[in-house]
């Protein structure tokens, strides 16, 4: 495989008919390698081996079968490749499927072909999760949020659209991350609330949309109906309701009714879309990245463009961010693996390696240091802290600063 490629395979998991293959590269896989790493895995099976997992000189592959029904097979050459988040690209592959398709469609397959043609729905949200961004909810399994100025002007006048339109779910999107939402949007699963956030960004920009989506945890075979309108460009407002109001009633009735008002703090939130907070935050100059999770309402801050004043001109500014991005998703996934373990378990498989096992205690800090960057991380009740760092960053020093920087976010700048 090429450097820095991914592969997705879909196939029945009855018979191996493959249903799509998606690729972060244009390049795709032969039927014959296809072929092979279905085969592998029907055999194994046959033989009441449980195969989920394996590792060549240049390449990890993974296999999760869903519900008996659909096989997912990820091939992977990348260097921060792991277990952990591969597992999860496939949770959120799978899970996208439901969204879209709703989750009888995927269990009762009666007719490949229709389904095949189906699946085309999915495939930009599905190439979203393959190719890096500038959100973390994908390996968080949290909605990705940003900090506005005028959070409670913006938060006031979603509750009143929201309720006119019939409905106690919304929220408002700048770049797929959250601005403000309402309180029934943070009671749905995180899943489904993330799912929903990379539907909308992933979808081509528009001025409304009546889309229709199943939430996977919370509903996976009853429809509902997603309705987004674009406030400006880059800022969607989203309600998630039943058969009623039309979409037209509320486009001509409500849209302008309540947001003309707020235009000003709206065009706002496109100011704080990458950085996901407002310049006044002060971080520690060393800061290059920071992701913050809040483990209580499953929403996350997180940016590795942290100080305004970064000369964003630079030709090579495009490799340093994706370097960034790619340093703290990787450091995520270690700690989250092997040292982070989860207070509560869900039921659901953990992708923990065995390092842990055997130590009486719990890891609560931890950090790394590289060739060209230090990372630092931080367990709280509450919040969970991730930092990059400049390599002149003194090591001592880390701890200092990541409690400094958990304080701004938990006290003077409430998350």
């Amino acid at each position: 495989m090429e450097e820095s490629s991914v592969f997705l395979l879909c196939l029945t998991a009855s018979s191996g008919v493959p249903l799509y293959c998606r690729s972060k590269s244009s390049r795709q896989l032969t039927f014959s390698v296809i072929g092979s790493l279905n085969g592998v895995h029907m055999f194994a099976n046959n033989q009441d081996v449980l195969l989920t997992s394996t590792r060549t000189e240049n390449s990890r592959v993974l296999w999760r079968t869903f519900h008996d029904s659909i096989n997912l097979i990820v091939m992977s050459c990348e260097s921060n490749a792991s277990d952990h988040s591969l597992n999860k690209l496939l949770e959120n592959v799978f899970n996208a499927m439901v969204l879209v398709i709703g989750l009888d469609d995927l269990i009762n397959i009666k007719n490949v072909e229709r389904l095949k043609k189906d699946f085309r729905a999915c495939y930009k949200l599905i190439d979203s999760f393959l190719t890096e961004s500038e959100k973390m909810g994908d390996l968080t399994q949290c909605v990705d949020c940003v900090i506005a100025h005028d959070a409670a002007i913006l938060q006031e006048c979603l509750d009143g659209f929201t309720q006119a339109a019939e409905s106690e779910f919304g929220c408002l999107l700048t770049g797929g991350k959250v601005v403000v939402a309402t309180e029934k949007w943070w009671r749905l699963a995180s899943q489904d609330a993330m799912l929903l956030c990379w539907l909308v960004s992933s979808l081509s920009p528009h001025s409304s949309r009546d889309y229709p989506v199943y939430l996977p945890q919370g509903s996976p075979t009853v429809p509902h109906r997603l309705l987004t309108f674009q406030l400006v460009p880059g800022v969607d407002v989203c309600v998630l309701c039943g058969p009623s109001p039309s979409l037209q009633k509320v486009e001509s009735e409500l849209v302008e009714r309540f947001w003309k008002p707020v235009l000003d703090p709206v065009k706002s939130c496109l100011r704080v879309q990458l950085r996901s907070f407002p310049a006044s935050v002060p971080l520690h100059h060393g800061i290059l990245g920071i992701l913050l999770v809040n483990q209580d309402l499953n929403k996350s801050l997180y940016t590795v463009q942290v100080h305004p004043t970064e000369d964003m001109q630079r030709s090579d500014m495009k490799c340093i961010l994706e370097q960034r991005r790619a340093a703290l998703r990787s450091f995520y996934t270690l700690a989250m693996s092997r040292y982070f373990r989860p207070d509560h378990h869900d039921g659901k498989t953990q992708y923990e390696e065995s390092f842990p096992m055997g130590f009486s205690h719990h890891a609560h800090q931890c950090y790394t240091v590289s060739s060209s960057h230090k990372c630092y991380a931080m367990k709280t009740d509450l919040h969970l802290l991730f930092l990059l760092f400049k390599m002149d960053v003194p090591t001592f020093s880390m701890r200092a600063i990541a409690n400094k920087t958990m304080q701004v976010f938990t006290k003077d700048f409430t998350f």
